[in-house]
This record gives structure tokens, C-alpha cells and sequence, in this order.
């Protein structure tokens, strides 16, 4: 019963947004600069699925050189569990807790608005693998970040690999450690304090049983309140039947 909800709650948050510019999963090449932080406030919410599962993730980033920050992520994630289509039981709690740092080690952004970064990390066991919040082992991961500006916005793209590890045996004979993760993302200025964004991407399946890759979109509006407060709304769809197939997301990010 706990393995099957394992694998419930990967499928529905496999692509939750967690370190980039909220709704978009598809990081950006861009630091806080240095003594500047972030602290960024996401909702998501799967909708029209028989387990629509949620999850309320708060990151905080920490610019400690100009173009290094330190960025930590930790969710909190409820769902309800389901046997033969009916609820039996609520899952909920802190799931694993991730920490990166992202170097910018090219930034042509004042020339021709290229800019590149690195994005190593890991991610702590702080969940329940038992009730499937957690892989209850430490992972590790790296990501490769090119954002290319133009007058109207900019572009991004993401090429990352994961090595995920388990401390259930049912999760590791059935749940794969190698993901690789591949996005591009466009952001657009409608107005001055008003840019819509759109996603697409495609994650390894988590699950050796299936050779299908969930394929993710998205599409939504950031709205600046001032130049320290921004607000998002956005939705993913799935463009497979591995990917989960609708889930709202909201947050708001501050920065100081």
C-alpha cells in the first residue's frame, strides 16, 4: 500500500517547480548578486486526477558572492491515498529537502545576452519514505542553466542529471536512480510589470515498469507588485499519459 503511494506521489509531483522563477520548471541563468536573498512561496495543486495530491514548497536563496547563491528547498505535500477508487487514508508531511548552489560562470548578458550557469546539489532525507514523502537516502544532482536575453525577454534551458538513491528494497528493484531532465522556457514581456512564460519538458520515468517519459507544459503570468514582490499563476499539463495531467500552481516571491 505505502509503495504504491510512493509511486503515486512521484508521478504527481515529478515536476513541480522548486528553485526556478515560479510557475516555470526551467530554470534561468540569473543570481541574486551578493548579500541579496530571495524567499519564494510555491503552491501546486493536481487537478481532475483520482489522486490529486498538493504540495506547498518554500525555497530561500542566499547571494553569498556576486554570481554564486545558495539556494534550499523544502516542501511540505499532502494527498489523499486511494484503493479501488476509493480515499482510505491522507499522506502528508515534509518531504526530502534540497540544497544547490548555482555559479554563473559566464555572463555575456551586457553584450550579447548570453549567460551560462551550473547547478550542483543534493537532496537530504528529511522525508518519510515510509509514507512515501522521501527516497529516506541522500541524492545528488547536477543541472546546466543557458539563458539568452533579447529586448522582449529571454529564453531558457536546462540539461540535468539526478542520482537518485532508496532506502526501501520495494523502491529500489522498482523506481530507477539515473534521471536526466532536459526543458526550454520563454519568458515574454507584455508590459511593464507583466510577463507571461510558457515550459516544456521532459523528465525520465522514475518507474523501471514504464519506458514512457512524462512530458510536461506550461503556461502562465508573473506579475511584478513592485521590484522586490512578484506574483505567479500558472498551469502544467501533460503532454503524455505519464506525465501528470493537470495541476494548478500559484506562489509569490519576495526578495530583500
Amino acid at each position: 500500500m505505502i509503495h504504491k503511494y510512493t509511486l503515486i506521489l512521484l508521478s504527481i509531483f515529478c515536476s513541480v517547480p522548486s528553485f526556478a522563477a515560479a510557475p516555470l520548471i526551467t530554470d534561468d541563468a540569473g543570481t541574486q548578486g551578493e548579500g541579496k536573498y530571495q524567499l519564494e512561496l510555491d503552491y501546486a495543486a493536481g487537478v481532475k486526477t483520482t489522486n490529486s495530491g498538493q504540495e506547498l514548497s518554500t525555497t530561500f536563496t542566499w547571494g553569498i558572492v556576486e554570481n554564486v547563491d545558495v539556494i534550499v528547498g523544502l516542501p511540505y505535500d499532502w494527498s489523499p491515498f486511494t484503493e479501488e477508487g476509493r480515499p482510505i487514508a491522507i499522506q502528508k508531511g515534509f518531504s526530502d529537502t534540497a540544497v544547490n548552489i548555482k555559479w554563473k560562470f559566464l555572463d555575456h548578458s551586457k553584450e550579447n545576452g548570453l549567460s551560462l550557469a551550473l547547478k550542483p546539489g543534493v537532496t537530504f532525507p528529511t522525508g518519510s519514505a515510509q509514507k512515501g514523502l522521501g527516497n529516506g537516502e541522500m541524492s545528488e544532482g547536477i543541472m546546466l542553466i543557458a539563458t539568452q536575453e533579447w529586448k522582449h525577454g529571454a529564453f531558457h534551458c536546462n540539461i540535468g542529471y539526478t542520482r537518485n538513491a532508496y532506502s526501501l528494497e520495494e523502491d529500489k528493484e522498482a523506481l530507477r536512480r539515473d534521471i536526466w531532465h532536459a526543458s526550454i522556457a520563454t519568458e515574454v514581456n507584455m508590459m511593464k510589470n507583466l510577463r507571461s512564460v510558457a515550459d516544456i519538458g521532459i523528465d525520465t520515468n522514475t518507474v523501471k515498469a514504464s519506458g514512457t517519459h512524462p512530458v510536461y507544459i506550461i503556461g502562465g503570468l508573473i506579475y511584478s507588485v513592485t521590484d522586490s514582490l512578484d506574483l505567479d499563476i500558472g498551469f502544467q499539463g501533460g503532454l503524455n499519459n505519464t506525465a501528470p495531467q493537470a495541476t494548478f500552481l500559484a506562489g509569490i516571491t519576495t526578495k530583500f
